[in-house]
């Protein structure tokens, strides 16, 4: 059955995305020529009483590749939480840019103005082919039911081409996302927030449950990514991230312990007492 078929499972209330609403926001109205892309100051998030962030103060350079470390309970998902706005922090402030104050914005908006977050297991329509989800993420002024009914112009069709070439799944293009192995879904889950051309990607463990093959080809695609985008990881595999890291932030109990190299965190006492020694 055909993408066009299948209106009814594509508009299931768990299986609409951010991307899928109309008339996103431009990305464009980011405005970084005087500071970082991204940045959090003193954001605290209290629940019952536990305060899983700490005056946490982040910020994110254009451009940049970021690892986010800690142990678990650190505050690593509570700050995506805060970013992409699914959590209303206690008190703080969030911004996109100079303009865009995120602590003001629904989660649809942050996401058209471009914030893309990939979680740690992978969301894609498993029914549906690699191309057809591509399509469906596409940014752009259509709502999901104009995506269905529309046929690719040329510029989309070559839009869809090169993510395709980028996650490395070129030769996948008509196979069912189901059929995919663990390590393609995340590069199609990539691939389809690349297609609305974000700003800032947040990716969750995006080695977690990979073959070794897999996380060399993920660490390659996450640093060519970077440059043409902001980039943040949150991730466990120590290996992975000495293997991508250029700037390493650790968390710990909702705060930023320490911040710099992957061998200045790693000769730090504090992170080897708290994380590293583990």
């Amino acid at each position: 059955m055909s993408l066009l078929d299948r209106p009814r499972e594509v508009m299931r209330r768990d299986r609409v995305f951010d991307f899928m609403m109309p008339d996103p926001l431009e990305a464009g109205r980011v405005d970084t020529r005087h500071g970082p892309i991204l940045y959090l100051e003193d954001v605290t998030v209290s629940f019952d009483g536990f305060r899983a962030l700490d005056a946490l103060t982040l910020y994110i350079d254009v451009g940049e590749l970021r690892c986010i470390i800690g142990p678990n309970g650190a505050g690593k998902s509570t700050m995506m939480d805060v970013i992409t706005g699914r959590i209303r922090p206690d008190q703080g402030q969030a911004w996109l840019g100079q303009r865009l104050d995120l602590l003001r914005m629904q989660e649809t908006d942050i996401s058209r103005a471009g914030i893309g977050r990939k979680f740690q297991k992978p969301t894609v329509f498993p029914e549906h082919r690699v191309v057809e989800n591509l399509e469906l993420a596409m940014a752009g002024p259509r709502g999901v039911w104009s995506t269905l009914r529309q046929h690719l112009d040329g510029e989309s069709r070559d839009r869809i081409d090169s993510v395709l070439t980028e996650i490395g799944l070129q030769s996948a293009g008509h196979s069912r996302a189901g059929q995919l192995s663990h390590g393609q879904k995340q590069w199609l889950e990539i691939g389809m927030l690349l297609m609305q051309n974000p700003q800032v990607l947040l990716v969750d463990e995006p080695v977690a449950g990979m073959t070794h093959q897999e996380m060399d080809r993920t660490g390659e695609l996450l640093q060519r990514l970077a440059g043409r985008h902001s980039v943040v990881v949150v991730e466990h595999d120590m290996d992975f991230v000495r293997s991508i890291a250029r700037t390493v932030t650790v968390l710990h109990q909702g705060s930023v312990l320490a911040e710099g190299s992957m061998d200045a965190v790693q000769a730090d006492p504090r992170v080897v007492e708290v994380y590293l020694g583990e």
